[in-house]
């Protein structure tokens, strides 16, 4: 039998308070902040391309414990991934294999730092309820979260977290090496509960809608096949979409893939492979401003079809899906109670999405377990989605 979650919302109070003092002791003030993944309902490999994205804050993400210390160092833990490790902030913060995990909140610090910030010690110990290099963003989460915790240690109670999305990224693309877009990070520092965001990534500009699905529900399909985005063809696709654009605005002045069209690049653009990325951001980006309308109006069957579209793109002109993520969707979609399924991430590998009718979910599950498994030698697992709120102090 897969394993099968629902409604996650892991805070534990208890576990995370007793392995906390375990590794450093009694006695001081503990704060706990949570930070939520993220699943994109669909607008795949567009947000830095500077078009529309529509992604949901999770209730599963990475919860943080803090306790200030009096001097310069900052201890690292999980409860999720191996390792404790130990910086002193007056020291030159650089990213390093050793560091494995920690580099992304030590990346943080090393530019909170850069940034002028006067960044106090502490010993922090993560928590995590997402899966791993599944593609709901862990990284942006971790990100965020250690931005989020030690700006409000240090003083600022209300942080601008439209400034964490962008500080976050900056601090993806430039200590980690990934060339990521806004997306990730500005949907789990921005979520809101039951609510997607429409996201402009050319301007940031963005507003909720509400996801109202009735008998159905979002179904995150973990492959377990992982992916590991720093070496994956993440950056390679991000340097064909550039080469797309820099032919075309030899002819138009464009300001980002997106708001090219489909005639242009077929007469422009002989090269296949780069006229099928193209193909792709363009096409995507209109399924986006589509998915709202359909939504709004309450057509999932409409909504559902846009999903599969979506992923047949994914798997045909950017060529980011693979045979687990193939394979897993596509059992979803043959499955009677599922309007539509798609890859969702970053690809070659992780999660897919998918809309099913929730008093059919456990045949669902076993079916398409059974398939996938059958298929891929991999155990999969599935997760009920449920939508939440960004970045936030618990107490």
């Amino acid at each position: 039998m897969p394993a099968f979650c629902t409604h996650i919302q892991d805070i534990m109070n208890t576990e995370i308070a007793k392995s906390f003092t375990q590794l450093y002791g009694e006695g001081g003030e503990i704060a706990t902040y949570f930070c939520p993944g993220r699943v994109n309902l669909i607008g795949e490999h567009i947000d830095y391309n500077g078009g529309f994205v529509f992604p949901a804050a999770l209730t599963l993400g990475i919860t943080s414990l803090v306790r200030k210390r009096a001097d310069s160092i900052v201890r690292f833990s999980s409860m999720s991934m191996e390792g404790t490790f130990e910086i002193d902030l007056r020291s030159v913060l650089e990213k390093k294999t050793e560091y494995q995990w920690a580099n992304y909140p030590i990346g943080v610090l090393s530019f909170l730092i850069m940034e002028g910030y006067s960044i106090q010690g502490a010993d922090v110990l993560f928590s995590s309820t997402l899966p791993d290099g599944a593609g709901v963003s862990s990284s942006a989460a971790i990100e965020v979260l250690t931005t989020y915790l030690f700006l409000y240690e240090n003083g600022d109670v209300d942080p601008d977290k439209v400034w964490i999305s962008r500080f976050a990224q900056k601090v993806e693309n430039k200590f980690i090496g990934v060339n990521c877009g806004i997306m990730d990070q500005f949907s789990v520092a921005n979520g809101k509960a039951n609510q997607a965001i429409l996201l402009n990534c050319n301007n940031l500009n963005f507003s909720y809608f509400p996801v109202q699905l009735g008998e159905y529900k979002l179904v995150i399909l973990n492959t377990n096949k992982r992916r590991e985005l720093a070496e994956s063809k993440y950056n390679e696709r991000r340097s064909e979409c550039d080469s797309a654009l820099a032919i075309l605005r030899k002819h138009s002045q464009y300001s980002d893939l997106c708001s090219a069209n489909m005639e242009a690049v077929n007469e422009f653009i002989p090269d296949p492979v780069l006229k099928a990325r193209a193909r792709h951001v363009i096409t995507e980006n209109n399924r986006v401003l589509e998915a709202c309308n359909v939504l709004e109006r309450g057509n999932l069957a409409r909504f559902g079809e846009l999903l599969n579209e979506s992923h047949f793109s994914l798997r045909d002109d950017y060529e980011v899906t693979g045979k687990e993520l193939d394979t897993i969707t596509e059992s979803a979609r043959n499955h009677p109670a599922c309007l539509g399924a798609r890859m969702t991430g970053a690809g070659f590998g992780g999660c897919g999405i998918a809309l099913v009718k929730e008093a059919e979910m456990a045949g669902f599950i076993d079916e398409v377990g059974q398939a996938y498994r059958e298929i891929c030698k991999l155990e999969p697992a599935f997760y009920v989605s449920e939508i939440g709120d960004g970045v936030r102090k618990l107490f």
